[in-house]
């Protein structure tokens, strides 16, 4: 009692501090006007630049600025600030006609020029900005105001992801200093104050070329989950991002909405021998056995597993979601434990007194890591599978550590994206081995799979490139390289009276619950 009454009492004090410090009057939040929200969506938001230049939110989410195209709630692409576009026979040359008579927030206009500056200063740039690989674009061109033009060196057939991952900036207004907290765009909303891990306010864009939206204004708060909770409870947060954990609490005022996602939640599983590797330490005795990656993927029970870990929020995963075009989706056929187990045994590993296998004496035990958010998944993973007589040891750990141990013990991981680019960065034996990345954390290479891959980035229609995909998926799926648990969904407590319209959220890609704001023009009271 003494708890909740402490978080409660922390949570006012923190909220009242947000909404009382830093800007002017007219750009102070507005949290008593009848139309605001103050949404705390994660604190992912204020851990890294607002700048589309740097990346900044390239799946889809972006409040402030449009790319060429946008991705609908089917998954397909539509023009945003193009209206259409053409590909060449060769694939090399990309067209697109843009929407006229679009001005940026600062009332400037918006022409084919911006776009050629755009993706030369991310060129220019690159290495700051590691979400679109403008590695093969030859040239950008402006053939008018209204047109603009690619040209690739040689084909590259997720190009049309890049163009709905990448926000226009102005040519003329842009600063990289100062857009790293208030970009100019085109987009239907803009920054009106930026106070570092506490608030971002956002105003209605009156420049902007859609349907306006409905609220006047939103308050993005910095909180951690607790907190978040807490002041949602006291009636001060009019939307709350929640670990599926507490989805079920009792939030007075408030309903439970979940929200599909493209984002799975999968165990790297390292597929060779402990052992030293191009300067390295690679590998892990147990999971390199295909004989206990194959038992895992068939034997546990997903379905249980989130039951306990996720409240029964989301859906068994083997694979990334069959709204992909580019995924091999597989129907979930798990829980035959007894044929695992025959697995095991085929293999040699004998279960002991203590119900643990072991072969040639060492014990069928490793180690996961995961972040805390995550490590309930885990927890319920490893209750699982000691059915199976697999010891595994969870561990709640920092990004720090488990950078150090990615490629030598298992790590839970999310990925999720509308690029299939995400299959190269799992899978691709060019991705392995890299110092500093988050690539190939199993070190899994196998150059059947990386032709595929290969094929796939050079192919000339989606057709052929997503025909490779799913033949790189199946190739590799036969090595069962990673262990897929859930596709999630997440999970928002919302004030009742506001409609945050689901029904045109974009599938959620990996955001740690910050996507939610891919729609927030929609979002209206009631």
């Amino acid at each position: 009692m003494k708890r909740a009454l402490c978080l409660f009492l922390l949570a006012v004090f923190a909220l009242a501090l947000l909404l009382g410090c830093g800007g002017d009057s007219e750009n102070a939040a507005t949290d008593s006007s009848a139309n605001s929200v103050i949404a705390y969506v994660g604190s992912n938001i204020f851990d890294s630049s607002l700048d589309p230049i740097k990346g900044s939110m390239p799946y889809g989410y972006s409040f402030v600025t449009n790319a060429l195209l946008r991705v609908t709630p089917e998954g397909s692409y539509v023009g945003d600030l193009a209206y259409s576009w053409t590909v060449s026979d060769d694939a090399l040359t990309y067209t697109f006609d843009l929407l006229p008579d679009i001005m940026f927030s600062d009332g400037s206009n918006f022409t084919a020029h911006d776009v050629v500056f755009t993706y030369q200063t991310v060129i220019e740039h690159q290495a700051e900005n590691e979400e679109v690989d403008l590695s093969r674009l030859a040239y950008v061109t402006a053939l008018s105001d209204q047109v603009v033009e690619f040209v690739l060196s040689e084909p590259y057939s997720p190009f049309l992801d890049v163009t709905a991952m990448q926000g226009i900036v102005s040519a003329d207004a842009y600063d990289s200093e100062a857009f790293d907290r208030y970009p100019i765009g085109t987009g239907p909303w803009v920054i009106a104050q930026y106070d570092p891990n506490q608030q971002i306010i956002v105003h209605r864009n009156h420049h902007y070329f859609g349907d306006a939206p409905h609220l006047d204004q939103v308050t993005l708060v910095a909180m951690d989950d607790t907190t978040a909770l807490a002041a949602a409870r006291s009636g001060q947060l009019d939307v709350v991002k929640v670990n599926p954990a507490y989805s079920f609490e009792d939030v007075a005022g408030m309903t439970m909405v979940p929200l599909q996602t493209m984002d799975v939640r999968l165990l790297s599983l390292p597929v060779l021998p402990l052992q030293e590797k191009e300067g390295m330490t690679v590998g892990n005795d147990v999971t390199a056995d295909p004989a206990v990656r194959k038992a895992l993927s068939i034997g546990i029970d997903r379905q249980t597993i989130i039951d306990n870990a996720l409240n029964g929020i989301g859906h068994p995963a083997a694979g990334f979601s069959a709204k992909l075009p580019w995924a091999d989706y597989i129907p979930v056929d798990d829980n035959r434990k007894d044929e695992a187990k025959e697995i095991l045994a085929a293999a040699g590993w004998i279960e002991n007194d203590d119900g643990i296998r072991e072969k040639d004496g060492l014990l069928c035990s490793f180690d996961v890591y995961a972040s805390e958010d995550r490590f309930a998944l885990v927890a319920a993973l490893a209750e699982d599978a000691a059915h199976l007589g697999i010891k595994i040891v969870p561990h709640s750990s920092n990004w720090g550590e488990i950078a150090e141990k990615m490629h030598t013990a298992s790590i839970i991981w999310g990925w999720g994206q509308q690029s299939p680019t995400v299959l190269y960065s799992l899978f691709s034996g060019e991705a392995a081995l890299t110092p500093g990345g988050w690539d190939n954390a199993p070190t899994y290479i196998n150059p059947a799979v990386d032709a595929k891959i290969n094929a796939a980035l050079d192919a000339r229609s989606q057709e052929e490139a997503n025909k490779n995909w799913i033949a790189a998926q199946e190739l590799a799926g036969k090595d069962f390289p990673y262990l897929y648990l859930v596709n999630i969904e997440h999970t928002y407590f919302v004030r009742d009276g506001l409609d945050i319209s689901p029904a045109t959220q974009v599938p959620h890609p990996h955001g740690h619950g910050v996507p939610v704001i891919s729609n927030m023009k929609d979002w209206k009271r009631n």
